[in-house]
């Protein structure tokens, strides 16, 4: 008995959530469009292992394909966004230009031109992109794909979930359902939702999700 026991507790510990922290990952990159090939090399894994998570995220998730995967949402367990109410009937207010995206042939001498002969202020790079700031607009730099928009305007929401809502009500036609790109060092969440104008170009939400401070 004892041996079978500890055969048992072997491997890794079950996952208190309906995902894996890289299943969320993965799932997350597909709701962003990301393609299996875009995925791996963004996560510097093989496109084998993107598959092997994709297969486990449709059976845990119930969905019948990629397409489905887009519009399901639910928040990670313990998302900053969970905290925060959904009121379909909330005034539906978009801020400012939050974010315009750029793509590039090449990342890194686009990051030194930005940043060097511009003279933008430089503020973050990650996973092959690089963030800038235009007088508090972001500029986000990305590496050209087949098929890619070649700029897309992000309006910054308050409540990304609200608005998702109240737009769908309005027959606002939306790519998928809000997702996490991003969680910063501090815990900071970056959320996206992408939508279509009436000529079917690409434009999107996005929203931080600060976690809860800890009172002194």
């Amino acid at each position: 008995m004892a041996k079978s026991t500890a055969r048992r507790s072997r491997g890794r510990p079950r996952h208190d959530d309906v995902l894996t922290p890289a299943e969320w990952r993965v799932a997350n990159a597909i709701k962003h469009g990301m393609s299996n090939r875009a995925i791996a090399e963004r996560r510097g894994i093989s496109v084998d292992a993107v598959k092997f998570h994709v297969a486990n995220i449709v059976a845990k998730l119930g969905v019948a394909n990629r397409k489905e995967l887009r519009h399901w949402f639910r928040a990670p367990k313990g998302s900053a966004l969970t905290r925060r109410s959904t009121d379909v009937n909330a005034p539906i207010a978009l801020g400012q230009i939050g974010q315009i995206a750029r793509t590039v042939k090449d990342i890194e001498q686009a990051r030194q031109w930005y940043g060097q002969v511009l003279g933008l202020p430089h503020l973050y790079s990650f996973e092959g992109l690089a963030f800038f700031d235009c007088g508090g607009t972001r500029l986000m730099l990305t590496r050209k794909e087949e098929g890619a928009a070649e700029s897309i305007l992000y309006w910054r929401v308050e409540n990304i979930l609200s608005t998702y809502e109240g737009l769908k009500g309005r027959g606002v036609d939306f790519v998928g359902a809000p997702h996490m790109i991003h969680r910063h060092p501090d815990g900071t969440e970056e959320w996206m939702a992408f939508f279509k104008d009436p000529d079917g170009r690409p434009l999107a939400l996005m929203s931080q999700a600060r976690p809860e401070t800890p009172r002194t």
